[in-house]
């Protein structure tokens, strides 16, 4: 009887360690199955958020494509320096907003005066807006001193790991490298600056009020009268220069323009895009993108200048 019992409790060992066995099968099985699933889930995800991203950019460059058209489709004397409009493109609607960089102040040809003035509206003593202004004009001075050159040293005595460029700013986001002026300053200047309007003057047309009251002679009696006429479509644009006086003011836009897209696609998705072109009176293309800010992807790329 002894084999018997045996033989039996061996023969459940071996039921029993199967049923273990097919239950970390099963087990390994259900596993991978939701590895699987995770992974498909996810591609579908992402392969999603590529077509929204892909869709938004089409929208936005069709934004400034017909941005573009409005301004390249009148001559250059009657072209407007600032605009916005909206319109359908397939499925998705684009709100457009174009303006001249002429409404801000230009890093690389404003005088002394135009910066100054500018950097005291917002915020220092006037002695130190004049000290700030000579920073940013010496960053962009060329010079033949070298290592006498007094910019230089001032950079050493600093402590800075570098030297002015001396040449111009490249991109306005440079300012924050400009030695002796305050970050916070720095920080209120750069939604007014630009490096592409080419122009020492501002367009007084569309530029902000902080910019018209840093021009030279501005008081705030002038600035009123310049804000409420402008916005009157029936005063003479012309009679805006004697109000603001014509030292640092200009009715003449820049070639290149600011150009805002804010996209509803047809998902009710929304992105919007920045871009700041360059129109070309000559070549096989209308206009060149100088700088491109999409908030679709939170890509910021700076503002980078263009030759000549």
């Amino acid at each position: 009887m002894e084999p018997d019992f045996v033989f039996s409790g061996k023969r459940q060992n071996t039921r029993g360690f199967i049923v273990v066995v097919v239950l970390w099968i099963l087990a390994a099985l259900s596993a991978l199955v939701l590895i699987y699933l995770t992974y498909v889930t996810n591609t579908a995800i992402v392969v999603t958020g590529s077509a929204d991203r892909v869709q938004a950019e089409a929208l936005e460059s069709a934004g400034v494509e017909l941005a573009v058209y409005q301004l390249t489709s009148v001559n250059e004397a009657t072209r407007p320096t600032s605009g916005t409009f909206n319109a359908k493109v397939g499925a998705g609607r684009v709100t457009v907003t174009f303006r001249s960089e002429g409404a801000r102040i230009d890093l690389n040809a404003a005088p002394k005066g135009l910066l100054a003035g500018f950097i005291a509206g917002l915020g220092a003593a006037p002695s130190d807006a004049a000290g700030y202004a000579d920073r940013i004009l010496a960053w962009r001075a060329p010079t033949e001193l070298g290592d006498d050159d007094p910019e230089n040293s001032f950079y050493r005595t600093s402590g800075a790991a570098y030297l002015p460029r001396h040449a111009p700013f490249p991109a306005a986001e440079e300012l924050w490298l400009v030695k002796g002026i305050p970050p916070a300053i720095v920080e209120r200047m750069l939604p007014f600056v630009t490096v592409f309007s080419n122009l020492a003057s501002v367009n007084i047309l569309d530029a902000a009020p902080q910019v018209v009251a840093a021009l030279p002679g501005m008081t705030p009696e002038k600035l009123q009268d310049v804000l409420s006429q402008r916005a009157d479509p029936a005063q003479d644009r012309q009679s805006l220069l004697g109000i603001a006086g014509s030292e640092g003011a200009t009715l003449a836009g820049s070639k290149a323009y600011r150009i805002t897209v804010g996209v509803e696609a047809g998902n009710g998705r929304r992105s919007a895009a920045e871009a700041v072109i360059l129109l070309l009176e000559t070549g096989a293309e209308p206009y060149r993108v100088l700088s491109w800010r999409n908030a679709s992807d939170g890509s910021a790329a700076p503002q980078r200048a263009f030759p000549g």
